[in-house]
């Protein structure tokens, strides 16, 4: 069954379109960048429950940032983004534990720095275009509507890298394999919450219930605001987007491009619809040219 739907009106149930008739609530992450604070102890949590194997000790030269992306063995990826920022008008700092202010900070230089610290994953997205792409059903749709890799099934075929819109899918070396976050699918089964999650000690990464997660996340959004953090805004929480909203969503603080997260994915496999029925068109036209080219040769001939 085709993972592709509609991209407007109400929002889509993945799971039960994906054939499952009575799956429980779907489930997702928010990540809440502003209480990151790059302690990693999701990536070594991911890496450990899921035997990850390592993906590089050397620094990249990167600030902290030894890994730099998702890929097929880094399944969080904790971003460490250096930048200079304008002088602020001394209001209260971001807040470690929600909706608690910390004391107000100095006015700071124009030329002094700031870390945004991200944890990245996954999408889990509501219109997944790797699932539309695998030729061997080794992508699937879990009863919790999250994406996962089976990868006793997958054949190194590679499609699913290119149609994953935000760059998070990658073969394994040496292998030929695609892996990526599977949002601990076996311990969802178990009741229990992903790894990474669990090992969150500021509880930047929240999991549990999609719905509640989202009115969570406009909470969080508002009291930043009141607070003035007026760049705090959310992204991939839109049900109605390019990829009909994401099961792993984000509070950003600065645009995505900064976070190397694209402005506005689409679904990859959104528009093959139309260009097969276009294809089919102009199949259909060709073949009558040629079918009425014939016709009329035949008929010059008998004329002579």
């Amino acid at each position: 069954m085709t993972d592709r739907h509609l991209l407007s009106g109400p929002e889509p149930d993945p799971a039960r379109d994906a054939g499952h008739p009575d799956p429980p609530e779907r489930v997702g992450f928010f990540t809440d960048t502003s209480v990151c604070i790059g302690c990693k102890a999701c990536e070594v949590a991911c890496k450990e429950w899921n035997a990850i194997p390592e993906d590089g000790m050397l620094l990249s030269g990167m600030s902290y940032d030894n890994t730099q992306g998702l890929g097929a063995s880094t399944w969080r990826h904790v971003a460490f983004i250096e930048q200079k920022v304008p002088a602020p008008d001394g209001r209260t700092e971001l807040s470690l534990i929600e909706g608690t202010p910390t004391a107000p900070e100095p006015p700071q230089a124009p030329d002094d720095m700031r870390w945004l610290m991200s944890s990245d994953v996954c999408k889990h997205c509501t219109h997944a275009a790797c699932l539309d792409v695998c030729p061997t059903g080794s992508l699937f749709r879990t009863e919790f509507g999250t994406v996962v890799v089976q990868e006793d099934i997958c054949n190194g075929c590679g499609y699913c890298v290119p149609a994953c819109p935000y760059g998070v899918i990658e073969q394994r070396q040496h292998d030929g394999r695609a892996f990526k976050c599977t949002m601990c699918y076996d311990r969802l089964g178990a009741g229990q919450e992903p790894a990474c999650a669990k090992a969150c000690p500021t509880e930047s990464i929240q999991f549990g219930p999609l719905d509640e997660l989202r009115e969570r996340a406009a909470l969080r959004v508002g009291q930043l605001h009141e607070q003035g953090v007026e760049q705090a805004h959310l992204y991939g929480h839109d049900p109605h987007d390019g990829v009909g909203g994401d099961g792993a969503f984000f509070l950003l603080l600065d645009k995505p491009e900064v976070y190397g997260l694209p402005p506005d994915p689409v679904v990859a496999t959104r528009d093959l619809p139309a260009m097969w029925k276009h294809a089919g068109t102009a199949a259909l036209s060709l073949a009558g040219s040629i079918a009425l080219a014939f016709v009329l040769a035949g008929r010059t001939k008998e004329g002579r």
